[in-house]
């Protein structure tokens, strides 16, 4: 059995054979052993010299930096533990069969493997600590099971975006703020091969005839790919992280986003179906604040979502996920965002979520917003409540709407009841700025009034912003009917006069 040295002839023959038998190893086919060459007795804690090159060449020196590896490494690790990596996993991928591997689950499938690799450890004579082997052992685990140096970045929930320039620089955010982290990809080839394993998953490809795509992992984390001829120096993968546990709006006050006043207020909103745009500029929060809202919708309601990469994680029994697809090799089949709203108004929904709104579906969401789809939200980019009410009437104008721009206003005031503004600021704090109602046109101005808003006040010894959350004083909201219709009048009633007097 593959990488089994022990055990009965019962449960040899029950397990699936990963690799053809031989008489020197059964992981190694024919003559394959003694065709690998053992590497120098070293430990990886000890410099591990490189291959000599053939016809008795002089080994690498400090004045060939041509011959190096990108300097962008981890400072764990030295060079020697990259070109051991690479002779295992070399002597490795030809040694298994990949295909009864794939037949095995994730975590037999690791075990396979660190059998092997144990086994390959000791055919070339490999001089090791403990600590070294498993961290070695888990690496190539990784590389063939997972998404090889990422892992361990992944499993982080402190980490929000991992942003890979290139086989040889990854950098992270922690906390808001960006740092570069010492791991590398053994090349670009390695890189690309991860790339093209994430977007695989979900049906979509990355090559040099389709070289950017949005995917997401399994945990609903948002994926983007450019890579070469577009990517000059490599393949440029971004993720967006999203915890394994879901924010709530409870912990949004934890952490000072918003105050207890300004949180029920926003309870208030999502259960009494108001139409509700989620503001903010990239990396603010949209889509988490997005899911916190979307936590109070009832259970009874009919929700379907649109999005270009699925990320959203509705808690409801009845949500229909949409996704956009790509066109094909032939540049046909493509199913953009607008034909999924617009299909989306056939399939009896409740509430319409958009996960986010750039183009043309801007005025199919709108449509939906004042025709009985009370309740509907989405996110756009923007840097305040006024301007996302701008870039709204330019997307509706770009999307080829010959409409005047009074017209598309109008639109724009009887369907959009609240936009909600998150922000990062430049201490990396995520803050919901402002929470702002649509009253009205006057003229052809669009007519809005805040009823919180985030005011800065300073800043500390440590650099982080001193600021506070105020009610603007508003006693009657432009919701008040809606919430007096669903029963939450009295409700609202007691939390703005709480809001006023925590203002004071």
């Amino acid at each position: 059995m593959f990488g089994k040295r022990s055990g009965s002839a019962s449960e040899a023959q029950e397990a699936p054979r990963l690799v053809p038998a031989s008489p020197v190893s059964p992981i190694f086919a024919d003559d394959r052993a003694a065709e690998i060459a053992p590497l120098p007795s070293a430990g990886l804690g000890a410099p591990l010299e490189p291959p000599q090159p053939q016809g008795g060449g002089a080994p690498e020196t400090s004045d060939q930096p041509a011959m190096r590896m990108p300097t962008a490494v981890d400072s764990r690790r030295p060079e020697s533990y990259y070109a051991t990596k690479s002779a295992i996993f070399g002597a490795l991928i030809e040694a298994i069969d990949l295909a009864q591997l794939a037949r095995l689950d994730a975590e037999s499938a690791r075990e396979e493997i660190r059998d092997i690799v144990n086994e390959i450890i000791a055919i070339k004579s490999i001089v090791m600590s403990i600590a070294e082997q498993e961290e070695l052992l888990d690496d190539i685990c990784n590389d063939v099971l997972g998404y090889g140096p990422l892992e361990p970045l992944l499993s982080r929930d402190d980490i929000a975006d991992v942003m890979v320039n290139g086989s040889g620089t990854v950098y992270i955010e922690v906390a808001g703020k960006i740092q570069k982290t010492g791991i590398r990809f053994r090349d670009n080839q390695q890189l690309l091969n991860i790339c093209q394993r994430i977007v695989s998953q979900i049906g979509r490809r990355v090559d040099e005839a389709s070289p950017i795509c949005d995917a997401r992992l399994p945990d609903g984390s948002r994926v983007n790919v450019i890579v070469p001829p577009l990517a000059i120096d490599g393949p440029a993968l971004t993720i967006r992280k999203f915890n394994k546990d879901k924010l709530t709006l409870e912990q949004l006050v934890k952490f000072g986003s918003i105050t207890r006043e300004g949180a029920e207020i926003l309870k208030i909103i999502g259960r009494c179906r108001v139409n509700t745009l989620v503001s903010g500029g990239t990396g603010s929060g949209k889509t988490t604040l997005l899911n916190c809202l979307t936590r109070y919708i009832d259970d009874d309601e009919r929700v379907i979502t649109c999005e270009d990469a699925a990320e959203l994680q509705l808690q409801q029994p009845h949500v229909v996920r949409l996704e956009t697809r790509p066109p094909n090799l032939e540049g046909e089949g493509q199913i953009t965002m607008r034909d999924l709203v617009r299909n989306c108004l056939r399939m009896r929904p409740e509430r319409i979520i958009v996960g986010e709104v750039r183009g043309p579906e801007a005025f199919d969401l709108l449509q939906a917003m004042n025709t009985g789809h009370d309740g509907s939200m989405g996110t756009l980019h923007a840097n305040n409540p006024r301007e996302a009410l701008s870039r709204l009437e330019s997307m509706i104008t770009m999307g080829g709407f010959s409409l005047p721009s009074r017209t598309i206003r109008e639109m724009v005031c009887a369907s959009v009841d609240l936009v909600i503004q998150a922000a990062r600021l430049r201490d990396g704090s995520r803050k919901i700025t402002h929470v702002t109602e649509v009253m009205g046109l006057e003229g052809d101005v669009i007519i809005t009034q805040d009823l919180f808003v985030y005011d800065i006040v300073g800043e500390d010894a440590k650099g982080r912003l001193i600021g506070r959350h105020r009610s603007t004083g508003i006693g009657r909201p432009r919701f008040w009917e809606r919430a007096r219709y669903f029963g939450e009048d009295k409700r609202l009633a007691a939390v703005l006069d709480a809001a006023e007097v925590q203002g004071d």
